[in-house]
């Protein structure tokens, strides 16, 4: 047996069934080593896709997903992927190829420092220098990768370790729980007395709240207090099942109708706040009290000052709260009357009639399509805010999205991985054209895997988010739009189903009929983001500079933006009639 081979002898003893990434020469011994293994190796069109994929993996499973690369160029395409995991508590194992290290026939080509460069991104970045030691490596990698706070791993096997072989093989480490103490009785006691003191208690879910291992825990903890709750961006959909106490996503910092609440709270306690998110709120001195519940302690922030803590296990931690208050909270509930009007405000515009779509169209329709195990993948761009801001979703992980590393590119490869996993779900991919086309390759990997899926693509021939921000910063529109091929025609080029919508009322129909057809299938639509300023910057806010600032943005903005989709939207319908032709 050589060192490849040992390697994926323990990739099997952690049951790895898939590693996701791009052969080359220097990993060749280990993809020989997969060919003869029961592990099925997913070959992807670049490897910051196969580090999504594998993150998403560790993210919707809690296990870590396994990519791979080869030296260099193929190592160092890996690194935004890592940074992606690390910021959102991913678990996830890269594997890199390295020139020889006891030979250097081909001098110094192709050879970079990765470890070095993995080393501020991952949890542990690791060069196997023996073969022998590849069993206890690959163990410490998966356990570290698992453990709280969780992330990506990196380990790199040198050409000649990976060839060398041994005559007496290492015994395997067998994969053990992990289990994290729980807190102590007198932090719970502590935290109870808050509670008990509160007059408008709020309860926020945030990126950590979101393990999938935590949900029933957490629904419990509602189920018995009744404290109404909010949740970040990343605790979207971390509580399963419909309550009545939802009240709402704090997609921004501030001034959103959630905020309506928390700025009438006496006390939030944050269960599993991760400060890698933007802010859900803005913490001052003279605010709510705060209390931290989390698997780690709180990081301090200039935002984030906790005054109370609770950490352990957040499961039996949240029981063993639960247990000091229930039935004990007589104003559990002071906060629920603000709950429908902040319902209310958030569905606003859900229903507008107008093309080209607006993002409160695109959510409620997603929504109403999307049956409650569906999973959606988001991209990162300004309809990611809308995403998560109106789609309440009621089981944990089935709204997707990056608030950490907000990177572009990760929502078709995320899509991707959710898909393989769970092949009975409907999954779709919502990705701007910016970031849409960063990774649309990876459309010929869903397809060459036979994945049902669809990928809603929203043009508008910008980088909308950062367009925007330039606009409320009184900048002028400069380096922000960009060309896009047909997008219809470019996904029948991979042999792909595709369509574009027309009108309001198409959406919700295309998408129904694309899901019930099955296979991929790729929708293009034109959205419309002007006029936004009303929801993000004026509302809940009678402050008069801000609205004259949403003035000057539309009047600024508006004629653009409908000016560049109506010639785009005319010269596609144009390509798409030649298309057809040929």
């Amino acid at each position: 047996m050589n060192g490849a081979e040992l390697f994926v002898s323990a990739l099997n003893n952690e049951n790895v069934q898939q590693i996701f990434g791009v052969p080359g020469e220097e990993n060749l011994d280990f993809v020989e080593a997969l060919r003869r293994s029961s592990i099925k190796l997913v070959v992807t069109r670049h490897e910051q896709a196969a580090a999504f994929m594998a993150a998403t993996q560790g993210r919707l499973t809690g296990k870590p997903g396994v990519c791979l690369s080869s030296v260099g160029p193929g190592a160092l395409n890996l690194t935004t992927g890592a940074a992606y995991a690390l910021l959102g508590a991913m678990p996830m194992i890269m594997v890199t190829g390295q020139k020889a290290i006891l030979s250097r026939k081909q001098a110094r080509f192709q050879i970079v420092d990765v470890v070095s460069t993995m080393a501020p991104l991952t949890k542990m970045a690791h060069q196997i220098l023996s073969p022998t030691t590849i069993p206890m490596i690959v163990r410490e990698a998966f356990r570290v990768a698992q453990q709280e706070r969780p992330g990506p791993v990196h380990l790199e096997l040198p050409q000649d370790v990976a060839a060398e072989t041994m005559a007496a093989v290492s015994a395997m480490v067998p994969p053990y729980p992990i289990d994290t103490p729980v807190a102590p009785a007198e932090a719970l006691d502590r935290a109870a007395e808050l509670i008990l003191q509160a007059k408008r208690p709020l309860v926020m879910l945030g990126a950590a709240a979101s393990r999938p291992r935590l949900s029933e825990a957490l629904s419990e903890f509602e189920r018995r207090l009744q404290i109404p709750f909010f949740n970040t961006q990343l605790g979207n959909g971390a509580m399963s099942g419909e309550s009545g106490l939802y009240m709402g996503t704090a997609a921004l910092s501030e001034r959103d109708y959630v905020h309506r609440a928390i700025d009438r709270a006496d006390l939030i306690i944050a269960i599993g706040h991760d400060t890698v998110e933007k802010p859900p709120f803005l913490m001052k001195r003279e605010g709510p009290t705060v209390l931290h519940v989390g698997y780690l302690p709180a990081t301090v922030e200039e935002v984030f000052f906790p005054h109370a803590e609770v950490v352990g296990d957040l499961g039996p931690t949240l029981r063993l709260l639960a247990d000091r208050l229930e039935g004990r909270l007589p104003n559990a509930g002071a906060l629920l009357g603000l709950r429908e009007e902040i319902l209310r405000g958030i569905a606003d515009q859900a229903t507008m009639c107008r093309y080209p779509l607006t993002p409160p169209r695109i959510v409620h329709d997603v929504r109403q399509v999307m049956v409650e195990n569906g999973i959606v993948c988001l991209d990162n761009g300004m309809y990611k805010v809308w995403f998560a801001r109106n789609y309440h979703s009621k089981l944990a992980n089935r709204l997707l999205l990056d608030n950490s590393l907000a990177t572009m590119g990760a929502g078709l490869p995320s899509a991707i991985m959710a898909a393989l996993l769970y092949p009975g779900r409907r999954v779709l991919a919502v990705c701007g054209d910016g970031g849409f086309m960063m990774n649309s390759q990876e459309l010929e990997t869903a397809l060459r895997l036979g994945l049902h899926l669809v990928v809603l693509v929203l043009q508008d021939n910008a980088y909308g988010m950062i367009r925007w921000k330039q606009a409320a910063e009184g900048y002028s529109e400069y380096g922000t739009t960009f060309g896009n091929p047909n997008f219809v025609a470019y996904a029948k080029a991979y042999g792909i189903e595709a369509r574009r919508i027309e009108g309001p009322d198409d959406l919700m129909p295309t998408l129904e009929a694309a899901f019930a057809a099955g296979g991929i299938h790729l929708i293009s639509a034109q959205v419309d983001y002007s006029g936004q300023d009303r929801h993000w910057i004026t509302t809940g806010s009678a402050n008069t500079s801000s609205a004259d600032l949403a003035t000057t943005i539309r009047c600024s903005v508006d004629g653009q933006i409908q000016d560049l989709i109506s010639r785009r939207h005319a010269s596609e319908r144009t390509s798409d009639t030649a298309h057809k032709d040929a």
